[in-house]
């Protein structure tokens, strides 16, 4: 059987177990095999033998960056490469530049995406709707201001706004968007701090879907996702709040 060149690229690790060792092996090995966007991976079983480790420990790494979008995976064809990995040079931990890309990308539908659902939402919700956006939109702000965490109440706010839009398909892509985007529980990106820059956003929002106002709801979204992806760059760039 042929050997995938780019498995040259890899080096034994001593560590059996850990895959974050695995994930920065398979980033470096696609920085110095030139490895780009389209381009098939080795399969697990290989990438497996040549680091040392089991496949499971392959697969759950490989998981990890079909997560973040980085891989995608054709039944029967192979494992090929769907953005750019990030350098593993610097301050920042690879792991951090992986998630932090990847949310950036996020970002990019949820913007395209979510400021025509804020105006659907503004011009089409009832006045039921309306009641409850800002039900829910007081109960975030009221976990914000006891430090709590806020992650749930955030994605209750941003789905009942989805549902007012009138098309279901909006909030079930929003979860999906969010149960595809893997963070680790140590990232800085799931800590409790991050993103508390965009809540007094949240407000504005909330209040422009009451007063069925589209084009305040559009542009206070948009502000809001500017916030975070600024957030999103600092920590990229300057690793403020790795660990």
């Amino acid at each position: 059987m042929r050997t995938d060149p780019a498995l040259s690229f890899l080096d034994r690790l001593e560590s059996r177990t850990r895959s974050e060792e695995v994930l920065g092996a398979l980033s470096e090995m696609v920085e110095r095999a030139g490895l780009e966007v389209g381009d098939r991976l080795p399969p697990e079983l290989a990438l497996a033998a040549q680091l040392g480790v089991g496949r499971s420990t392959i697969r759950e790494a490989l998981n990890k960056w079909e997560g973040l979008g980085l891989i995608r995976r054709r039944r029967g064809i192979g494992t090929f490469l769907a953005a750019p990995v990030p350098r593993s040079d610097g301050p920042v931990p690879q792991m951090v530049r992986l998630e932090g890309e990847a949310l950036l990308r996020l970002l990019e539908v949820r913007r395209a995406l979510e400021l025509d659902v804020v105006r659907y939402a503004a011009v089409r919700a009832s006045a039921a709707q309306r009641a409850e956006i800002v039900r829910l939109c007081d109960a975030l702000l009221e976990v914000i201001e006891a430090r709590g965490d806020y992650r749930r109440h955030d994605l209750a706010f941003h789905v009942a706004i989805h549902e007012a839009s009138g098309n279901p398909l909006f909030s079930q892509i929003l979860l999906r968007l969010e149960e595809a985007f893997e963070k680790s529980q140590e990232s800085p990106f799931s800590r409790a701090a991050f993103g508390l820059e965009s809540f007094p956003i949240h407000r504005e929002l909330c209040d422009a879907v009451a007063a069925a106002d589209p084009e305040a709801a559009a542009d206070a979204m948009s502000r809001i996702i500017d916030v975070v992806e600024r957030e999103v760059r600092q920590i990229i760039d300057s690793g403020s709040g790795a660990l």
